[in-house]
């Protein structure tokens, strides 16, 4: 079973990101995605400083896929999908326009969680049109997954979302820029100032949702840490970043996984709370169970 680093979904400060992934460098996990998936917008690390990051995690060991955005919304966000294609990496597609390019040009791509695979054909079509690996909707369960999977009949590698604030939907409007009466070509760019997205709560006090940026995100922290042990025909797990913690937390599941005593700080690494509803074919709320 490996270990992947999922793509940064914040919008963190240059140097901040810059010592994540120094750090990252050292984690025992497989592969590593970078890139901007949210917002075309952050500018804090543009194509270049990407290239240079994969380029030393490459030189640690790492295989990077280049991540490319969920929501196009104008002609220089293509351009921008355009040079992630030629840039010689691989690519994770979060959109139909990622998997015609990558198709175009003959390159392999990760078929990202965006995409809508709920069966064994449509699985099958993108493996046909070079998919090398792929992520459930994160909505799947392990029953729909597995179901998946005794349908394909292409070989393609299945990856799931293990651990992080599910990032449920994109919209064209900033929800971020919204709460602070702002437009959203005129931000200020306000993400910044919430390096683990934006909790909304209900009118009871209950929290419900996160908001960052154009992305809608779960208010508690999907995690599988409980369900390790049931994962049959999943190849990797996939760990997205946070603002702290995640080393911690990526060493824990290596552990578990490699079958060494592993404890989990889940008060102190998520607050937020665990959650693994939609994992087990129910509200994606309820909270993680001991099996």
């Amino acid at each position: 079973m490996q270990l992947t680093l999922g793509p940064l979904l914040y919008y963190w400060p240059r140097q901040t990101v810059l010592d994540f992934y120094a750090e990252a460098a050292g984690w025992p996990v497989d592969t590593v995605y970078l890139g901007e998936v949210v917002c075309a917008r952050r500018h804090e690390l543009k194509l270049a400083d990407w290239l240079a990051l994969a380029a030393d995690l490459s030189g640690a060991g790492k295989a990077v896929v280049l991540s490319s955005q969920a929501l196009l919304e104008s002609s220089g966000d293509l351009i921008g999908l355009k040079k992630l294609i030629e840039s010689g990496f691989a690519i994770e597609a979060n959109d139909l326009g990622a998997v015609k390019l990558a198709r175009d040009a003959g390159r392999p791509f990760v078929a990202g969680p965006h995409l809508n695979i709920y069966n064994g054909p449509t699985l099958d079509w993108f493996a046909e049109a070079g998919a090398s690996r792929w992520l459930p909707p994160l909505e799947a369960s392990r029953d729909s997954v597995a179901a998946v999977l005794a349908e394909k009949t292409r070989p393609i590698a299945t990856e799931v979302f293990a651990h992080g604030r599910l990032p449920l939907a994109f919209s064209a409007r900033c929800f971020t820029a919204r709460h602070y009466d702002l437009n959203k070509d005129a931000c200020e760019f306000k993400c910044i100032d919430h390096p683990d997205g934006l909790t909304m709560a209900t009118r009871e006090g209950q929290d419900f949702l996160c908001i960052n940026g154009i992305q809608t995100m779960s208010a508690a922290c999907h995690a599988l840490w409980h369900d390790l042990g049931d994962l049959a025909g999943i190849d990797a797990l996939r760990i997205s970043p946070q603002q702290h913690h995640t080393g911690e937390i990526v060493a824990a599941y290596a552990a578990k996984l490699a079958g060494r005593p592993a404890t989990a700080d889940a008060a102190c690494w998520n607050p937020e709370g665990w959650v693994d509803g939609y994992w087990r074919g129910e509200a994606g709320i309820h909270p993680t169970q001991e099996h």
